[in-house]
Formats: structure tokens, sequence, C-alpha cells
């Protein structure tokens, strides 16, 4: 890990801001001290508040369990679960399924007059009949 974290986006910072404010929404509608959910988490008092601030320093284990004293750790689950840009960029990739032209391709009902009578022109190059 670099001595230095880098610098977030403006975005990421407010997305991690309104992270933390969500946090502690859901830890005041709970009626929880910050006391009662640092010993429920087992972390200290600054690292609840520094993650409630959305602070991009507090690891995400620490999420998890501050997640999982307000009984929200399956909303850990849900995140990236839906790959619509991941999914496109796949799709894209997949190797397009190439159809003879028709052209190429003989008349069905060449096909089908060759097959009546039991012949086929196939490894018959010169176009001559057998």
């Amino acid at each position: 890990m670099p001595a230095k974290q880098p610098k977030l986006y403006p975005d990421q910072v407010k997305l991690l801001a309104s992270f933390g404010e969500r946090l502690r929404r859901a830890r005041l509608r709970r009626h929880l001290s910050l006391d009662v959910a640092c010993e429920r988490a087992g972390i200290s008092k600054m690292t609840l508040f520094r993650a409630e601030q959305g602070n991009p320093a507090v690891a995400l284990g620490t999420y998890l369990r501050i997640l999982s004293v307000l009984k929200l750790e399956s909303d850990l689950d849900r995140l990236a679960s839906d790959d619509r840009l991941g999914r496109l960029l796949q799709d894209t990739e997949l190797p397009e399924r190439r159809r003879r032209s028709r052209k190429s391709r003989p008349p069905a009902d060449a096909v089908h007059d060759a097959d009546d009578r039991g012949q086929s022109d196939k490894g018959n190059d010169r176009g001559e009949r057998s």
C-alpha cells in the first residue's frame, strides 16, 4: 500500500459522505449511542465518527462490522451485483455468428431434387452429374 493515498474525485468524496450519513441515520433510527455501537462493532469512537463522515481511510472490514451492528450486512452483498457494463463489454467480445451468404447457398429446390434422386453434387467440382 502506498504511503500516501491517492486523491479521490469529488463525486467519490460525495458518495462516501452520503454513505457515512446513511450509516449515522441508521444508527440513530435504532437508538444506538456511539458507545453501544462502538462496543458492538469492536471499534473506537473516532473510527465510527470517521466512518459516519465518509472518511476514505476507513477499511471495508470496519464498514462491514458497522453494518452488522445495524443488521444491514446483507446490503454489502448487493454491491456490484448487477454489472450491466461488464456484461455489455463481455457480450461485445463474443464472436459474431457468421452465415453463408445467400449467393453461395444452393437453391432450396435444387437440394431437394438431388436428394429425391439419391444423388448429390458433393465432390463434383466441375458441375458434372454422376
